[in-house]
């Protein structure tokens, strides 16, 4: 049997508090397990996972672990913010909690378990029921790495001769598997003699996470747990590790229960690691295939921003890398923001800024299609917000959305202005102005980012300033002036002819046309 255990092994990149305990921070190390995660999250100031996918996915198996150990996984007899204060209040999760929880699981931690056993977030039966020479290979589970005929992203490399990973590598890219997969066609497998070869998409896929981020870990992991509802068992509302048998894929995925499954048990994919005979602490091989033949599991998650489709269906706000997060600021802090999707915004938000005000938002995401292109990670935060959430200072709540309404309103007339001066000079009412738009918009959207958080910060949070003291004519003469001058840069080099200066004239009036809002 392997002996690399994820609760034991230094796999996890995390960034130390200032306030460690011993040893001294210059000497604490770069990667921690699971074990000493959870022991020393109040001395963490958070995680330090470059991928964005694999951080959101790492924070769902802690927040899972995270209510597991401290017992927050039940509704209770008594309230469930109280008992989530005490915790707080303790200063460190219960190591108690801790240590039972890994004695009882500590054999399904393995990365490996070659003896038919249960390596962790993986199906060994795989070894069986996929094509050993038709396997998908580590340069297909590493996804920043090009694989088959794809195009090469951040690396060149070869599927005859690749690289092999480490297991922290290895193991990061199984879980961005698990939850931002693709569909469509994947390695074959054959069980109860019928092969398939073909996979739904995983629960995150295309999404922007949203997380509420403290001074610690363990502040991150308290914020982002969920309360459960009175009907949840956290016997039966298991992460996969906790299952007694594995799912049979022939049939339909087995439900969520609760917080805990609907953190960790959701995936439609099925992984195996295949471990390096010369060196234990390299992976050699990978199986990639379909986790179930019928059925999906409902996409429902706490973390994303979910939208209303022109058809009436709800749809999570997509990642894009292109678009700032205080755009997102009003659909992150209010119940019922205003636009044409009908927002909703992360439940994680409606207990979050209980734990402190002083929390950030995390958006962490990976702008991809539906099916296998992959373009982007996506990882930006906030300054502390959590304390204008409408429950707790509803007196901003229309300040916050008329800010990001005006910040938004310049940005759309300035693209569409940009196109009509370009068309109009051009003669050419179809004639494309990307090139015009993009340096528009790289010029426009960084300042009124830093515009929309100079008049955030000065909100008044105690309701007795009208409007939370926001000057709305202040703020559009603010955004308009910014718009105006990415426009007079982006079309300075054509009015030098009558026919340019003519063209940008006239698109110019739509900067300031009343009443025009996008």
């Amino acid at each position: 049997m392997s002996t690399y255990n994820l609760l034991d092994e230094p796999w996890i990149p995390v960034r130390w508090g200032a306030n460690a305990g011993a040893p001294p921070p210059s000497d604490q190390p770069l990667r921690i397990g699971l074990k000493e995660l959870l022991r020393r999250s109040q001395e963490l100031a958070g995680l330090a996972v470059p991928e964005p996918p694999a951080h959101a996915a790492l924070l769902r198996i802690l927040y899972a672990l995270t209510a597991r150990v401290t017992g927050l996984d039940r509704a209770g007899a008594t309230d469930w913010g109280e008992r989530r204060e005490m915790v707080q209040d303790a200063g460190c999760l219960p190591l108690d909690g801790i240590d039972e929880y890994v004695s009882r699981y500590h054999h399904r931690f393995f990365a490996f378990d070659p003896d038919g056993g249960r390596p962790w977030m993986q199906d060994a039966r795989l070894a069986t029921q996929c094509d050993p020479k038709k396997s998908a290979g580590v340069n297909k589970l590493i996804v920043t790495r090009p694989s088959g005929n794809n195009h090469a992203w951040f690396r060149h490399g070869t599927d005859a001769s690749p690289d092999l990973p480490g297991v922290p590598e290895a193991v990061m890219n199984l879980l961005i598997w698990h939850y931002w997969g693709p569909s469509g066609r994947c390695s074959a497998r054959e069980v109860n003699g019928v092969t398939s070869a073909n996979t739904a998409a995983g629960p995150l896929r295309t999404a922007l996470s949203y997380h509420p981020e403290g001074g610690s870990l363990f502040e991150t992991l308290l914020a982002g747990l969920l309360p459960p509802s009175t009907s949840v068992n956290p016997d039966q509302d298991q992460c996969p590790w906790e299952w007694e048998g594995m799912p049979d894929p022939a049939g339909e995925p087995r439900l969520p229960k609760g917080p805990c499954s609907r953190w960790t048990a959701c995936s439609q994919h099925a992984l195996l690691l295949v471990q390096d005979e010369e060196d234990p602490e390299l992976v050699r091989d990978a199986f990639i295939t379909w986790a179930y033949r019928t059925g999906r599991i409902p996409r429902d998650d706490a973390y994303l921003i979910w939208q209303t489709s022109q058809q009436n269906n709800p749809y999570p706000r997509p990642a894009d890398s292109r678009r700032a997060l205080w755009r997102d600021l009003d659909a992150l802090l209010l119940h019922h923001p205003v636009g044409s999707a009908q927002p909703k915004h992360p439940r994680v938000f409606d207990s979050a800024a209980e734990v402190s005000e002083d929390l950030r938002v995390r958006a962490l995401g990976f702008e991809q299609d539906g099916q296998a292109r992959d373009i982007q990670f996506v990882d930006a935060s906030t300054p502390p917000v959590l304390g204008f959430v409408e429950a707790k200072s509803p007196h901003t709540a229309p300040a916050v959305a008329t800010l990001r309404q005006l910040g938004e309103r310049y940005g759309f007339r300035l693209r569409r202005a940009v196109k009509q001066a370009w068309a109009a000079y051009r003669e050419d009412p179809k004639a494309k102005a990307d090139t015009w738009v993009k340096e528009a918009e790289a010029r426009y959207w960084p300042g009124a980012e830093e515009e929309f958080w100079a008049r955030f910060r000065r909100l008044d949070q105690t309701g007795q300033v009208l409007n939370a003291g926001l000057d709305e004519a202040a703020a559009r003469r603010a955004f308009l002036r910014i718009a105006e001058d990415a426009y007079d840069t982006v079309t300075r080099t054509v009015v030098r002819t009558q026919r340019g200066a003519r063209a940008v004239a006239d698109a110019r009036l739509i900067l300031r046309r009343p009443g025009q809002s996008t």
